[in-house]
């Protein structure tokens, strides 16, 4: 069973996204910001990490995603940023902190889950 960790502030979105995967043959685990999210992952070695790039706190998705890559425990986790920024120095910005994939919010269930199954087939 794949490993999906959400990291996500809004508890809401979370919610959404973990009732989205309860469908699937996923283990789902939860941070609601990066800094716990990025303890979590050191923890649990997700095979993929949904990842919300605007968190208040000391970590913001590009540092965790940054952080991630940087750990040789956790370079194959698939990282996928979600944000509702979606222009072109967003995109790189999170190119350049190693993102796999870029979701730009809002989302359909279907996009996220075709997205998501995208990024594990080359787990």
């Amino acid at each position: 069973m794949k490993r999906v960790l959400i990291v996500e502030d809004q508890a809401d979105i979370r919610k959404l996204i973990r009732m989205t995967l309860e469908f699937e043959d996923y283990e789902i685990h939860e941070a609601s910001d990066g800094a716990t999210g990025l303890r979590v992952a050191r923890s649990i070695k997700p095979d993929l990490m949904l990842l919300d790039v605007m968190m208040p706190g000391e970590l913001d998705g590009l540092q965790v995603c940054a952080r991630v890559r940087a750990l040789p425990a956790l370079r194959d986790t698939r990282v996928v940023l979600l944000t509702a920024r979606g222009q072109a120095q967003d995109r790189d910005a999170g190119q350049e902190a190693g993102a796999d994939e870029y979701l730009i919010k809002p989302f359909s269930p279907l996009q996220l889950i075709e997205n998501i199954n995208e990024q594990l087939e080359s787990v």
